[in-house]
């Protein structure tokens, strides 16, 4: 009697053992701090210049999330008050991760511009604005360039409809020409209203999650805003004061970084008298040549609005104080918005606001490519040696069209482009 051989398609081999579904998220979660502890140090140049980088790394390159996906983060962030750029990051973690992940995220992405602004407040005597502006001179051009190539890949990606470049173009022209704080949260609305009529061509899910909202961190924010105000007025202690004005202030305005400064200048300077004019424009502009979120500029004020208690230590809880104030709210809202997110966008009339949403985004992102690029010098190409014509190329133009070209290229990582920038600004400048 002979023996069948079993073929060798029938042979039952056991599957190689796998990592738990927990492990692969830690790990999962260890790389996504990894990518924003790299973008915390080098994503120059405000929320749009942000987004682009976000972009860049976070979809492009990790695809944690898709282009629309982070679209629409971004303007649900954009409706609510606070830094617009932090509360996306730390939303995405959110995504990834939980509550857990996200503030983790939100602390990675915040410290080192806090930690600089803080070093900033406490050695402000020996700080040389005109220094730290030579050794960014060069990054300001390439933020730009990563503006225009995010602009160009975004409409790539989520423009498809005649009406989504219609409204893509109104909302670059009305961001352009109407720099107001309320401009952007009211396109996002009216871009989201224009393409609600549609909402028939979705089709219906059929098994849609109950709608539950958890009021809990309403409830936290609304809470301390009213209790930081009592416990000030009838305390009367600098430290809580302070954490409530900077509280309020995150509470209430709209538009990132760029709003936020008037607002904190007429109080911290035209109405307490905490920082002197020149100072407080030594740290704006010291700000806005740090990587990170603007709002850090939020423990330089507190450092040196501490100073009449004395000591060191009381700058340094005056930094403490002014930056737990001023991200919390935006930090409480967007998680008690998120939590009941995706089970809102369920309904069709949400999901075909979405289109005129991340067409409306799109355009603000095309817009921003142009108000970031005009404030910058116009200055020559500066060469060691002469070639004729190309002497006179304007560099700052020349600077943004060379990061969007590699950019496009693809084979340039970001962080080398930045750190090429930051270098010849230390060499030249």
């Amino acid at each position: 009697m002979q023996t069948q051989a079993t073929p060798a398609s029938t042979v039952s081999l056991a599957p190689p053992p796998r990592r738990s579904g927990k492990r692969t998220r830690r790990v999962r979660g260890i790389i996504f701090l990894k990518d924003v502890a790299v973008l915390a140090l080098t994503a120059f140049g405000g929320p749009q210049a942000h987004l682009a980088m976000f972009f860049r790394l976070l979809v492009e390159k990790r695809r944690y999330i898709s282009a629309a996906e982070l679209l629409e983060l971004q303007a649900l962030c954009a409706l609510l008050p606070g830094p617009t750029s932090t509360q996306t990051i730390t939303v995405i973690g959110f995504r990834l991760g939980g509550p857990n992940l996200a503030y983790l995220t939100l602390l990675v992405w915040m410290a080192p511009a806090v930690a600089l602004m803080t070093v900033a407040g406490l050695t402000l005597s020996h700080l040389d604005p005109a220094r730290v502006a030579a050794l960014v001179q060069f990054v300001q051009p390439v933020a730009v360039g990563f503006v225009a190539f995010s602009a160009y890949k975004i409409s790539e990606k989520v423009i498809h409809t005649k009406t989504a470049v219609g409204l893509m173009v109104a909302a670059a022209m009305l961001a352009y020409f109407f720099q107001l704080p309320w401009m952007l949260p009211l396109l996002l609305l009216a871009g989201g209203a224009v393409t609600t009529v549609r909402y028939r061509k979705h089709a219906i899910i059929q098994e849609k999650k109950p709608l539950r909202v958890e009021w809990a961190n309403f409830f936290l924010w609304f809470g301390i805003l009213v209790g930081a105000a009592l416990l000030g007025h009838y305390t009367r202690l600098l430290p809580v004061r302070l954490f409530e004005n900077f509280y309020r202030n995150g509470s209430l305005v709209f538009g990132g970084g760029q709003v936020l400064a008037p607002l904190l200048y007429a109080e911290f300077v035209e109405f307490k008298h905490y920082l002197t004019a020149p100072e407080f424009l030594s740290g704006l502009g010291l700000v806005q040549a740090m990587p990170g979120p603007n709002f850090s500029i939020a423990a330089y004020i507190g450092a040196l609005a501490m100073r009449p208690a004395g000591g060191t230590h009381m700058q340094l809880l005056g930094a403490l104080v002014g930056v737990a104030g001023i991200f919390l709210p935006g930090t409480f809202l967007i998680f008690f918005v998120i939590r009941f997110w995706d089970r809102l966008r369920q309904y069709r009339v949400v999901q075909a606001s979405l289109e005129g949403i991340n067409a409306v985004s799109a355009g603000l992102v095309c817009a921003a490519t142009f108000l970031l690029y005009h404030p910058l010098p116009y200055r020559l190409l500066d060469l060691p040696f002469h070639l004729g014509p190309i002497d006179s190329l304007p560099l700052n133009p020349l600077l943004v069209g060379t990061t969007f070209l590699l950019l496009l290229w693809e084979k340039v990582p970001s962080v080398a482009i930045i750190a090429v920038a930051l270098l010849a600004g230390a060499v030249l400048g």
